[in-house]
């Protein structure tokens, strides 16, 4: 029986659940980040080392920089036809289930299991484990992963690794907690390939990325007496850089690192879609400001996707930034 009051449950419910469930589909958001997939993925493999069965869910490709994740390739937008009906899904670091995508079948809420770290998480599954104060979905994970007992090795160390540097920027972001730290060095002595983590989510640039940061910083603009930086990119950037929208990645932390900003925002105007990624030095919470505009995320961090034109994207953020405080 479904409760009627949405709540957060216990480690102990949740590994009740994992246990007596014997099927799983680990669902990733669309536009797939280091933490909704290396949650899933960690968690997976230590269902798998009990006995369970597990099939990853993905509706959009892998990106390039997280193709080095342990079983990433097992990651599909085709589901078996044999599951068994009561095959749990378990979405990882969303709000809403509904940004697994339109490719996800349905999904009854007795069959979801919700585990985030966001604020304003919806509290949208049978189960729901969101903890607030983790810096990562993964290290969300890391709290079942104990509860069942399952021994943490070098691969699933790896996946969890990864949400954490992905999540705090590479340990750059206020939300590198001591915790997480003194995680990160658990997860390293056990095998995670710190080294490894760091080329592939944040070294490696190919040629093309470059071309575009560089189109992407002459188009930035400076309003509100430079504390607000924003710039765009398009589908003819990307066609005459021979870029693509993975190369956007991280863009948005350069527009926030430049001289005396406190935010910053770039609106991706890509393939009819408007999606606006907004980052914060601490003074504007940006979760609030997308959750005005449909969106979410945290307080330093956050996106949404804008219906309209690009000029009212730009005047709609800019609206929901001053009712913040800008």
């Amino acid at each position: 029986m479904i409760e009627s009051t949405p709540r957060v449950a216990s480690v102990e419910e949740i590994v009740a659940e994992l246990r007596r469930r014997s099927a799983f589909v680990m669902v990733s958001h669309v536009k797939p980040d280091g933490d909704t997939l290396g949650a899933g993925l960690a968690l997976g493999l230590a269902l798998k080392r009990i006995g369970k069965r597990v099939v990853y869910f993905q509706q959009d490709g892998v990106p390039r920089n997280l193709r080095f994740l342990p079983e990433a390739q097992l990651v599909t937008r085709d589901l078996p036809a044999d599951l068994p009906v009561d095959t749990l899904y378990v979405f990882c670091d969303m709000s809403d289930w509904r940004r697994a995508g339109e490719h996800l079948p349905p999904v009854a809420r007795e069959n979801m299991l919700d585990i985030d770290h966001h604020l304003g998480n919806s509290l949208f599954g049978k189960l729901n484990f969101v903890l607030e104060s983790e810096c990562s979905t993964g290290t969300v994970v890391m709290h079942l992963l104990r509860g069942l007992g399952v021994p943490v090795d070098a691969q699933i160390a790896t996946c969890i690794l990864a949400t954490i540097m992905t999540d705090t920027g590479g340990f750059m972001h206020s939300n590198t907690t001591p915790e997480a730290l003194e995680l990160a060095a658990e997860l390293m002595r056990k095998g995670a390939d710190k080294e490894e983590i760091t080329r592939e989510i944040f070294l490696r640039k190919r040629v093309a990325a470059t071309k575009l940061l560089g189109r992407i910083i002459d188009a930035m603009r400076f309003e509100h007496g430079g504390r607000y930086c924003y710039s765009h990119v398009d589908d003819a950037m990307l066609e005459k850089t021979g870029a693509d929208g993975e190369d956007t990645e991280d863009v948005v932390n350069v527009l926030l690192g430049q001289e005396g900003v406190d935010v910053a925002a770039l609106f991706k105007a890509i393939e009819g879609e408007i999606r606006v990624s907004l980052r914060s030095g601490g003074r504007i919470n940006v979760q609030a400001v997308a959750q005005r505009l449909g969106g979410g995320g945290h307080f330093r961090a956050s996106g949404l996707t804008y219906v309209g034109t690009l000029e009212e994207a730009f005047s709609a953020v800019e609206a929901a930034l001053i009712v913040e405080g800008l």
